[in-house]
């Protein structure tokens, strides 16, 4: 069941880095950002986690944790936590699980082939669990400014 803007999520468990576990349960209470990227170690992915990286401090301030998400396994997803020094969890969704719920598995084109990809794509969930925000197809300039924003937003609005 893909969420629904302003529904609440379905229940789901999600294993992450340092050993974390992730229900929408086990954070009500907290803004939380899920950002869906290709692939660990590429150039936009890099850039886009490091942005969320670099503002990380301002999304803990307004009530939120953020968790990146793609099909990469935990030791990949380790090394790139560690080499860009990323103080957020990295979700490992190597049965894509999570990337069909949300809806971000596409067909892409790479050198000529069909393939399959994750779009690019950030969801914001409420304290509620209720889903808030949705961009999907994200051009990573000037995102996480606008995600940020959003979240502002939930804890003014709380």
């Amino acid at each position: 069941m893909t969420p629904a803007l302003n529904k609440p999520l379905p229940e789901f468990e999600a294993l992450a880095t340092r050993g974390v576990k992730f229900t929408p349960q086990s954070y009500l209470g907290k803004t939380v950002v899920l950002f869906f990227y290709p692939k660990d170690n590429t150039p936009g992915c890099t850039t886009e986690a490091t942005q969320f990286r670099d503002q990380h401090k301002d999304f803990l301030k307004n009530g939120a944790v953020v968790f990146g998400v793609s099909r990469d396994n935990m030791l990949s997803h380790d090394k790139f936590q560690e080499s860009l020094e990323l103080p957020f969890e990295l979700i490992a969704d190597t049965e894509e699980k999570l990337c069909h719920m949300f809806g971000v598995v596409k067909n892409k084109i790479m050198y000529g082939k069909k393939v399959k990809g994750i779009e690019r794509s950030t969801f914001v969930i409420d304290g509620a669990g209720v889903l808030r925000a949705q961009w999907r197809g994200v051009k990573v300039t000037g995102h996480v400014d606008e995600v940020l924003k959003q979240v502002k937003a939930i804890k003014k609005a709380g």
